[in-house]
């Protein structure tokens, strides 16, 4: 006896790049401080500095175009060790990502700013916490992440949310009209992380269904995700 149950189609959970070009930058109240600082380089109020915010709030975006501006290496803090300093800062400048207490290689973190100093290399570093906030057992480095400056990032306001839906839409090569964003844009968590999550469900939707993305499709969706 056959089974009258249609499987689910199973969709394929492809990577889609985003442009991290400058132009692609969206600008609002609150990243227009960092993108300040980004884009007055070499006047900055130290030469190591930070941006500090939550996911997917610009960070990385805003540090990939400072490394194409100033030729920074781009080092992720979790690879930081003590034998690759002198490689990493090889070009007078580097981005240091996603710096996280968590896995935190203190010794190699101290010797890798004081390398920066003693070279008057410039160091962007990225984090979720303020990096006053860091536990280090190391003194003398918790008294030199406090003397770095820092910008912060903050959540989306209405406007740069609904921008966030259209470009998140865009890098995926998907049309959306205002009616389908604003309902997205009143749906969701204002987040940076909570934009991504609802356009990549709708985009996986829409390629399981072979239909177009309408406010439909959105409102149904969202339906069986809150019951």
């Amino acid at each position: 006896m056959q089974s009258s149950v249609i499987p689910r189609q199973l969709v394929l959970a492809l990577d889609h790049a985003e442009s991290f070009a400058r132009e692609d930058f969206l600008i609002g109240p609150s990243n227009i401080a960092a993108l300040t600082l980004i884009e007055r380089w070499p006047d900055w109020p130290d030469r190591i500095v930070a941006l500090i915010g939550p996911e997917g709030c610009g960070k990385s975006h805003l540090a990939a175009i400072w490394a194409k501006a100033t030729g920074a290496r781009v080092l992720t803090a979790k690879l930081l060790e003590e034998s690759g300093l002198p490689t990493a800062l090889a070009t007078g400048a580097l981005v240091l990502e996603d710096l996280a207490f968590a896995g935190l290689d203190e010794r190699a973190l101290f010797h890798l700013v004081n390398l920066a100093r003693e070279q008057g290399a410039y160091m962007l570093i990225t984090s979720r916490s303020p990096l006053t906030t860091f536990p280090v057992a190391i003194h003398d480095l918790a008294s030199r992440m406090r003397a770095i400056p820092s910008v912060s990032l903050a959540a989306p306001d209405d406007s740069l949310l609904r921008s966030l839906i259209v470009k998140l839409a865009a890098d995926r090569q998907l049309n959306v009209d205002d009616a389908l964003v604003n309902y997205v844009a009143n749906r969701i968590e204002r987040s940076f992380v909570g934009a991504r999550t609802a356009v990549a469900r709708l985009d996986e939707e829409a390629m399981r269904q072979h239909r177009p993305i309408t406010r439909a499709l959105a409102a149904k969706l969202f339906r069986e995700i809150s019951a």
